[in-house]
């Protein structure tokens, strides 16, 4: 039994490598005295002093985790209640056509989603006057166009598996829908909410395609900013920030690991 699992050991330790060796280069040489990303030269914190006086790399990093904020949250809201639709109503007029609208920002390219999203804002604002212009509203309503679905996707199989009996129990002791689905049914889905959101935010935070369309002059994500800089060459800069992103991901993944042990 031994000697069949390392084959498996060895392919499982390939595919880490494989992921995380690139991070954990990117991380070592963002603290590189060059300039240059691929030769070292000595241990320094100045591209991380660098990236503190940058004023277009920070200003696209805190609009990109503001839409990813806002995106996540409302994607959470609505994801939830078109899960409980389609898992507390199995039979209602127009299911199947929800259901295909409702999976297909997840098959259809960001190519489609983006270029299809221009061509609304743009009609609309020749026929309402809203939006006005391009920027924060229209990347934050593109972003929710697609990760309500990925958020659906995951609170309705954590809505299939949960115990009905609790709710029902509650409901025969007098407790009013609404009690019980704050009470006992959002608790109860609480990690596959939290998993929404982190899901939604990432999706978000990495988005460029979608963006690239919806964007305007005046409203520039980081990875636009990011994309931009490295077809002129990978600034270390962009390391520096990419090292700090990387600890807050993994720091929340620590946070929300450790709360659902906790559970």
């Amino acid at each position: 039994m031994g000697r069949r699992s390392w084959p498996l050991l060895s392919v499982l330790a390939f595919g880490y490598a494989f992921l995380y060796i690139p991070i954990a280069l990117l991380i070592l040489y963002s603290f590189n005295e060059s300039r240059l990303v691929t030769v070292w030269s000595g241990f320094s914190l100045k591209w991380y002093r660098e990236l503190l006086h940058n004023r277009q790399l920070l200003e696209a990093a805190w609009l990109s985790v503001r839409i990813a904020a806002v995106n996540a949250t409302v994607a959470v809201v609505l994801g939830t209640l078109a899960a409980n639709a389609l898992v507390r109503h199995p039979r209602f007029r127009g299911r199947t056509l929800f259901e295909l609208l409702l999976a297909a920002p997840l098959v259809m390219p960001d190519v489609i989603i983006g270029l299809s999203l221009l061509l609304l804002f743009v009609a609309m604002q020749q026929t309402i006057g809203w939006p006005g212009g391009r920027g924060f509203t229209t990347i934050t309503i593109a972003h929710i166009t697609f990760s309500l679905a990925y958020v659906a996707v995951v609170v309705r199989s954590r809505l299939m598996r949960m115990d009905r009996s609790l709710e029902e129990a509650a409901m025969d002791l007098g407790a009013r829908p609404l009690t019980v689905y704050l009470q006992i049914t959002l608790p109860l889905i609480a990690p596959a909410l939290l998993s929404g959101w982190l899901l939604a935010f990432t999706l978000s935070l990495d988005d460029l395609v979608i963006a690239s369309f919806v964007s305007g002059p005046g409203a520039t994500t980081l990875p636009m900013v990011i994309y931009s800089s490295v077809r002129m060459g990978v600034s270390p800069q962009i390391n520096a920030l990419a090292t700090l992103i990387v600890c807050l991901v993994a720091i929340a993944v620590l946070i929300a690991g450790s709360s659902m042990r906790r559970r």
